[in-house]
């Protein structure tokens, strides 16, 4: 992030807007270094006593977080349609109900995840000697969010980061800001003590004094730009982070497929969230001999879809895109296919922050929408001929978050998904896995560092401790202590020779040297 220098021209607050109707949800503050230093003090002081409860006093607070959220869950979901210009029930179904079974499972499984644990260490355990890891929280977790999921991408890291044993500090996007207080009130709702959960609201600058207010580990979720900024700032302090990035990622269709259930895939994928989803399918590569076929069908379905917003839950299948700046994105992207001669088959329209969706066919890698990750909802189609060049397509882009692959042939599938170069491969299936607590989460290339969710995600809020026991180290010197010494040094080529020689004559010609030198050896001393 650029430091600002004149801080006095930032405005004082945030407008939450709806984006799909203009209308102001609420005003924010637009918080500066000193709210957001107070705010990770008071972290710091409150994980002093979060830390000491167990595992299982912990569950109990995310236990009565999760119940509130099941209790409430169509206002919360109101309050994201709102602010992200969408349907009510794409709302729920993307961004509320993922976080109960989240939920369920670091309540379950955090304890077992992170007992202590015995190394096997060779002959060293047969020396008198055994080590154990144990893991400890970080202390206070930056989490600065994005808008396209703003209740669950910060939740999930909240839970998971609190039953660690840490705390957290919530920026969430300038776009989302009520989406994020809301969070903060659930919380003081259920009771947690103050400091466990900090919330500041603001724009860039904001979250640029996050990361630079000592707090000890970041999670961001956002641009590869943007995150490559933050990384920077955060390198000045050796402040490690996690990183959730961009994606610009394929569907490969071979022709033996289910044309009805891939075509309604590849709709979905394509275009849920409007298409601003970082594993959103961004590219779609079909086999030669269907190739016609999908696409007719594709697009098909893709003219039933229905563009707008009401209070309705249901009443509409494809909000608005966030803000100007996206739309403008995502029509470069659509006047680039058609300035470089490739077709437009049906969409491609805009209303105010309303885009229909759009399907291009004769495009290829030189299109800025299938190189740049275009976050709308576009779907560029190519065709395949051999499963080599799917691959080498497939893998031909600086991101790597999620890739899927379709076909009936699931050994000719898991083949091809461990030559993807990207985190998540999905057979016959695209967009679910950030839903499942369970599997890991994150990217490879450009799409990101680290991981969330599942044994991994919890791994990375918190530190290693390794302890090494000497039980001997009270009763004998060791042999290679000073003063160093002829009878020493034959010692240690003895030793090299019993953890190393491929004979095992020589092994045990060395175990009786030893056997016979250690008493001796270990009373040497100063």
């Amino acid at each position: 992030m650029v430091l600002r220098t004149e801080i006095t021209e930032r405005p004082p607050l945030l407008r939450s807007i709806n984006p799909a109707t203009g209308e102001k949800i609420g005003e924010f503050p637009n918080m500066g270094k000193k709210e957001v230093d107070e705010a990770v003090s008071r972290a710091k002081e409150a994980q002093k006593f979060w830390a000491e409860l167990s595992f299982e006093e912990r569950g109990e607070w995310i236990y009565k977080f999760k119940e509130f959220v099941r209790k409430n869950i169509e206002d919360i979901a109101e309050v994201i349609s709102q602010e992200k210009g969408v349907s009510r029930m794409e709302a729920l179904i993307s961004d509320v109900f993922p976080i109960l079974d989240l939920a369920d499972f670091y309540i379950k499984n955090t304890q077992k995840i992170l007992r202590r644990e015995k190394i096997k260490i060779g002959v060293w355990g047969l020396l008198g000697r055994e080590s154990e890891i144990e893991y400890f929280p970080y202390g206070v977790i930056g989490i600065i969010s994005p808008w396209n999921f703003p209740f669950s991408i910060p939740v999930g890291q909240i839970i998971i980061a609190l039953m660690a044993g840490n705390t957290a500090v919530l920026k969430p996007s300038e776009f989302t800001p009520k989406t994020g207080v809301t969070v903060k009130k659930i919380f003081d709702e259920i009771g947690i003590p103050k400091g466990i959960l900090e919330v500041v609201t603001g724009d860039g600058y904001t979250g640029e004094m996050l990361v630079r207010s000592g707090v000890d580990k970041i999670f961001f979720t956002g641009s590869t730009t943007t995150g490559a900024k933050i990384m920077k700032t955060a390198a000045e302090s050796l402040t490690p982070v996690v990183m959730e990035l961009g994606g610009k990622d394929p569907m490969i269709v071979f022709d033996d497929v289910d044309l009805d259930i891939t075509t309604d895939a590849a709709v979905f994928g394509s275009f849920f969230n409007t298409g601003q989803v970082c594993a959103s399918v961004e590219r779609i590569y079909v086999h030669k001999k269907i190739f016609n076929d999908f696409v007719n069908l594709m697009v098909e379905k893709t003219k039933k879809l229905r563009v707008g917003y009401s209070k309705t839950p249901y009443e509409y299948d494809i909000g608005s895109v966030i803000s100007e700046k996206q739309l403008e994105k995502v029509k470069e992207h659509i006047e680039n296919v058609i300035e470089k001669g490739g077709k437009v088959l049906t969409g491609g329209r805009t209303n105010k922050l309303f885009i229909e969706p759009t399907i291009f066919v004769d495009v290829d890698h030189s299109f800025k929408a299938v190189r740049e990750e275009t976050f709308g909802p576009t779907a560029p189609i190519m065709k395949f001929e051999t499963e080599d060049e799917a691959i080498e397509l497939a893998n031909d882009s600086e991101y790597g978050l999620t890739a899927s692959v379709w076909t009936k042939d699931l050994t000719k599938a898991k083949r091809i998904a461990s030559k993807l170069n990207f985190a998540t491969v999905m057979i016959n299936d695209n967009l679910i896995t950030h839903a499942i607590p369970q599997t890991p989460w994150g990217g490879t290339k450009k799409s990101g560092i680290g991981r969330t969710h599942g044994k991994e995600g919890l791994l990375e809020m918190v530190q290693i401790r390794h302890i090494h026991t000497n039980k001997m180290g009270q009763k004998m010197r060791q042999p290679w202590w000073y003063p160093f010494t002829k009878e020493k040094y034959e010692f240690s080529l003895a030793l090299t020779n019993l953890l190393h020689s491929p004979s095992l004559k020589e092994k045990m010609s060395s175990l009786i040297k030893i056997a016979k030198e250690i008493g001796k050896v270990s009373k040497q001393k100063l």
